[in-house]
């Protein structure tokens, strides 16, 4: 029997702290025993009445509500710690979001499970990259670029079952599969015919939120075996527009306009950063954005610019809110203010100052101990780019924050080519990778 992995996903821990391995609980239950790589439960990982504590509950029902009795230590791992699941929780378990799932029974909606561990996961369940609602774990959506969900598993095949007709890049081992994967509705093989053994299959989405939302609804490993994803230590978040989505980074020149199919997210600065740093990477980016006026904005008549988007699990739904304490990155970079000098007439210095400076705030706000760095580039020069850094500058130097600098990124020349719409290309996107990893080496210490 196939054994697909759905539903609870291990993501991105809540510490700051580098040494800190994003803990997680221990497996249990669900539909068929997840020990074993067994369908782990769509809504929740209760055992049902009679339901073994510690092993596979074969028997065992899943739980999307209320409260099963039988579920105990091994409750299927999620968020930071926390079992995720319905409403409810097993015996001697109290419901939690990202509370300490383990011997106190599973976590499920909000609060912290009693008696819970920090250790490290056993569980057999997924990873998922950047801003994923997966308030229904049996169909986890997601919109910003670069985000995906990671696992391993022992088996020679794996598929995917999908919605959404995306475009993905997919990594096996830590080899590129090529082609890339321009997903069905449906299941999707990744990889067959691999060697008996272990295997690490990664999922990243390459187009932006404008090209609408993604739904995973899981793994499946044929007749492989689901084992503990991997946990990162170092985490980014990269704050950005265009240049930041990977618009245009696979055209062939300047003549194009944008599409799905010449757009890149796996290729950005920003992911080959992140690579190069050993780091997992929070994308949240939109081409057009602004800081205070979006591209072809007239200067009075600005709305919704990226700060509107920027608390967004899936950025177009205005009720999708998201948890900041499940990914604390240790930098991030914030890379806006090209579209703001797009406009026919531009921001003010204090129209501009004073919304980037309220945008910061935003990001110290909501991550107290993270870098932030502060650049643009590389598709600004010239009067427009000196006028913009010194703003930004001006900002930063008002702040006062010793965990906050500016950092120039070098205009692009020509010499690399171009992407779709004067975009920068591949070749500019690896020079600026190589500014930014230098630069993010020098202030954490990495």
């Amino acid at each position: 029997m196939a054994r697909l992995l759905v539903l609870t996903a291990v993501l991105a821990g809540c510490s700051s702290s580098e040494d800190d391995p994003n803990a997680n609980g221990t497996p249990s239950g669900g539909q068929g025993g997840a020990s074993t790589g067994g369908v782990v439960g769509k809504a929740g990982a209760a055992s049902g009445d009679g339901g073994s504590a510690a092993t596979s509950a074969t028997g065992g029902k899943a739980g999307s509500a209320g409260t099963t009795p039988g579920a105990g230590s091994g409750s299927l791992s999620g968020g930071s710690g926390g079992g995720s699941g319905g409403a409810g929780a097993g015996a001697g378990g109290t419901a939690g979001n990202a509370g300490g799932a383990g011997t106190g029974g599973t976590a499920g909606g909000a609060g912290g499970g009693q008696g819970g561990s920090a250790g490290g996961s056993t569980a057999p369940a997924v990873h998922f990259v950047g801003r994923v609602d997966d308030s229904d774990p049996a169909n986890a959506r997601f919109a910003w670029s670069g985000t995906g969900v990671v696992a391993r598993f022992q088996g020679t095949e794996v598929s995917a079952l999908l919605g959404g007709a995306q475009q993905f890049t997919v990594v096996v081992d830590g080899a590129v599969r090529v082609p890339k994967l321009t997903a069905q509705d449906g299941t999707n093989s990744l990889a067959s015919g691999l060697s008996a053994g272990e295997h690490t299959v990664e999922l990243y989405r390459r187009t932006e939120p404008s090209l609408g939302v993604a739904t995973f609804m899981g793994f499946d490993f044929g007749g492989g075996t689901a084992l503990a994803p991997p946990t990162p230590t170092r985490r980014l978040e990269f704050v950005g527009d265009s240049i930041t989505c990977g618009y245009g980074n696979e055209g062939a020149d300047m003549s194009c306009t944008f599409s799905a199919d010449t757009e890149n997210h796996y290729l950005t600065y920003a992911a080959l950063t992140a690579r190069a740093l050993d780091a997992e990477l929070s994308t949240v980016a939109w081409s057009g954005k602004g800081v205070v006026c979006n591209y072809g904005d007239t200067a009075d008549a600005c709305q919704n610019p990226f700060p509107t988007y920027y608390d967004r699990t899936l950025p177009e739904d205005s009720t999708s809110k998201w948890d900041f304490s499940r990914f604390v990155p240790h930098a991030v970079v914030v890379n806006l203010g090209t579209n703001d000098f797009s406009t026919a007439t531009d921001p003010t210095k204090e129209e501009f100052e004073t919304g980037y400076r309220t945008f910061l705030e935003r990001i110290r706000a909501v991550y107290p101990d993270a870098y932030i760095l502060c650049t643009n580039g590389p598709m600004l020069s010239g009067t427009d780019l000196s006028t913009l850094m010194g703003y930004i500058d001006d900002v930063v130097t008002a702040l006062g924050d010793p965990k906050i600098s500016s950092f120039d990124i070098s205009p692009q020349d020509g010499s690399d080519g171009y992407g779709c719409d004067w975009h920068p290309s591949l070749a500019r996107h690896e020079k600026v990778a190589t500014a930014v990893t230098a630069e993010l080496k020098a202030k954490l210490g990495w």
